[in-house]
């Protein structure tokens, strides 16, 4: 997080602020108010806090609100007091990380509303700002997603391009399993029932069915009968992803939480002397 930080205060401040040094009285200090605009599901107070010590530890920071909260239009967020240049150089940099990661939150509280009690969970994926996965998907557990794989290195999925090359669904699947170190989940994508078969029969713990429509989910679930996890994904919306949950898969994968996600409208206010 310190390293993401200095990048984006040096993006944004390159050799200083040229407006505050022109307008702002060194030695003038401020209290302002980090508010919600709109409402949503707040998350990356971490981040934005650590954006304005970072500029200056001796700004006095008071939280208003936590990471997972719901947030209506006008709630205050975080308190800041101290250098009003120190404050200004920060805030631009902490809004941004505080507004992304709460727009990601606040997408995924709105998936996982859309499925409440059909038993599926909403997963994240890998399409994540570059830099920023950590954040975005501690963005999408505040919002009540599950974070799927961290990278290419915690879990095994194979995906259609691997099966191609490994020469079909029964083949990729026995080298995984035999492959994978203890602890470490495989899952195999699959394009038909008969693939799905396949990965059934080789033992493998889930499955990933890609822009399967509900019928054949359905059936997928009928044809697995618990003997696999079953996950869906491609072309989830908020308009589609009940139909699917009700299907009976057990988790659904949507890319948009973090490459779609806008963001959430966050302000800093000064207060008045």
């Amino acid at each position: 997080m310190r390293d993401l930080i200095e990048r984006a205060l040096a993006e944004d401040l390159g050799d200083g602020d040229l407006t505050t040094r022109a307008v702002v009285p060194a030695n003038a200090r401020a209290n302002a108010t980090v508010v919600a605009k709109a409402g949503g599901v707040l998350a990356g107070v971490d981040i934005a806090e650590g954006v304005f010590r970072h500029v200056d530890s001796g700004i006095a920071i008071e939280r208003r609100a936590a990471d997972g909260d719901v947030l209506d239009p006008g709630r205050e967020i975080l308190r800041v007091e101290g250098s009003a240049a120190s404050i200004l150089a920060a805030e631009r940099v902490a809004l941004n990380f505080l507004g992304r990661l709460s727009g990601v939150a606040s997408l995924t509280a709105r998936y996982v509303a859309a499925v409440e009690g059909t038993g599926a969970r909403i997963l994240d994926t890998r399409k994540t700002t570059p830099g920023m996965r950590e954040l975005e998907k501690a963005a999408v557990v505040a919002g009540g997603g599950t974070s799927h794989r961290h990278g290419l290195y915690d879990a095994i999925l194979v995906k259609e391009n691997h099966v191609r090359i490994a020469g079909g669904v029964r083949e990729a699947a026995r080298r995984a399993l035999i492959s994978a170190p203890d602890g470490v989940t495989v899952e195999v994508e699959v394009e038909s029932l008969a693939e799905l078969e396949e990965a059934l029969e080789a033992g493998i713990e889930r499955v990933l069915l890609d822009n399967v429509g509900p019928d054949d989910l359905r059936a997928a679930v009928r044809l697995a009968s618990g003997r696999s996890q079953l996950e869906a994904s491609g072309g989830i919306t908020l308009e589609n992803v009940r139909a699917v949950a009700e299907t009976g898969v057990d988790f659904i994968s949507i890319g948009a939480l973090t490459h779609s996600a806008p963001a959430l409208d966050v302000s800093l206010l000064f207060k008045p002397e």
